[in-house]
């Protein structure tokens, strides 16, 4: 009787959290493929050749997951759902705590932007998931189907079509819950303070000395200890985290020079945000060309943000006869800021008017700047 209870527990826990934490990623597969290349790169699983398919993955993965949380909540195929629940989370508590263990992978991504876990808070969660699931495995009689075979089919199908429906749809335009911190109505240069009084980072420095022959080890929290002995060697441990602003790594170079607060100062800025040239959508240069120059007639300054060298951007340009230039900026940065290669991104003086997938450049809202500032001037 006792199982019973705990599989029904089990069953609706585990069955939300599956639906919840499948429908933030399958918002953002693209994120969620950031995250899969990053545990498929060198230095952390050393599988670099599945990196090329990693948005492939992500979309399987995230449409699975919803779809055994759907299966569960439903009663639906309980043997294939509960052994793929089984089999899913040994997999993901495994990776989970290579990441922690090896400090390979900083945030696992299970929640996408929504929710941060730590390593280890990752692993924690998985390992409550695994002890759930095994209970929804030894109690898997009980698990009742809900409604008729036919409707249960019914609405196994649904949530299955519509979860691709879902899944097409942002992957051709945007997100469309946004949890970044480049969100529009988010302004870039304040959301780069730190407040006053914020926490600072607190540093434990392990101090190792020759003396007489002898190792020495000194803790300090930073400054040189006095030790009469031959330094050898110094390890230095955070032992509590500072205050991280919501934007920490947005710049914009131009050659060796930061024109970051230029940027942010302007009052009509037009974006165009390529992380990487070389795996840009070609056609959607077409898009951006058209909505620049119509940009650039009515007066707004157009720039384009990239990691990629020079020399491939001068080649789009003269590719696709672009009447801007590009600037560098971080390609992580890039990838956070919008989720299209290329991508728009509509600023006023940093904050963030429209951000758009180059499918939808003809959306971009544009107002006459010469004519605007033209009025002001009569005015005055």
């Amino acid at each position: 009787m006792v199982l019973k209870y705990i599989t029904g527990f089990a069953r609706i826990f585990v069955g939300i959290l599956f639906i919840i934490s499948g429908f933030i990623k399958l918002n953002d597969p693209v994120g969620f493929s950031f995250k899969l290349e990053e545990y498929f790169s060198q230095g952390v699983l050393n599988l670099p050749f599945l990196m090329p398919y990693a948005l492939a993955f992500a979309i399987v993965i995230v449409i699975f997951e919803l779809i055994l949380g759907v299966f569960l909540l439903l009663g639906f195929q309980r043997k294939f759902t509960v052994w793929s629940l089984l089999l899913m989370i040994l997999f993901f508590t495994f990776l989970t705590f290579y990441s922690a263990y090896f400090n390979k992978v900083t945030d696992c991504g299970c929640f996408g932007d929504a929710i941060k876990l730590t390593p280890w808070e990752s692993f924690i969660k998985d390992v409550v998931l695994l002890l759930l699931i095994i209970a929804l495995f030894a109690g898997r009689r009980y698990l009742n189907g809900l409604f008729r075979p036919n409707t249960r089919v019914l609405l196994a199908g649904i949530a299955l079509l519509a979860s691709i429906f879902y899944v097409n749809y942002v992957l051709n335009h945007l997100p469309q819950i946004d949890f970044r911190a480049y969100k529009v109505g988010e302004n870039i240069g304040e959301g780069m303070k730190v407040p006053e009084g914020a926490p600072k980072p607190l540093f434990e420095y392990s101090w190792k000395f020759d003396v007489q022959g002898e190792e020495k080890v000194v803790v300090t929290n930073g400054e040189y200890p006095t030790v009469e002995g031959e330094f050898i060697d110094v390890e230095t441990r955070e032992i509590q985290k500072g205050y991280v602003p919501p934007i920490h790594d947005f710049s914009i170079m131009e050659d060796d020079n930061d024109v970051t607060t230029e940027f942010l100062e302007e009052e009509y800025l037009l974006l165009v945000i390529a992380y990487d040239l070389n795996k840009s959508e070609r056609e959607g240069f077409q898009a951006i060309k058209r909505v620049t120059d119509r940009a650039l007639g009515l007066g707004y300054k157009v720039a384009g943000l990239s990691a990629s060298n020079l020399e491939r951007a001068e080649r789009l340009i003269e590719d696709y006869d672009l009447k801007f230039d590009f600037y560098f900026t971080d390609e992580t940065t890039l990838k956070t800021i919008v989720r299209s290669n290329p991508g728009l991104l509509l600023l006023n003086r940093g904050t963030i008017l429209q951000k758009l997938h180059f499918n939808d450049a003809g959306d971009l809202k544009l107002e006459d700047v010469k004519l605007a500032d033209d009025f002001k001037g009569d005015d005055h």
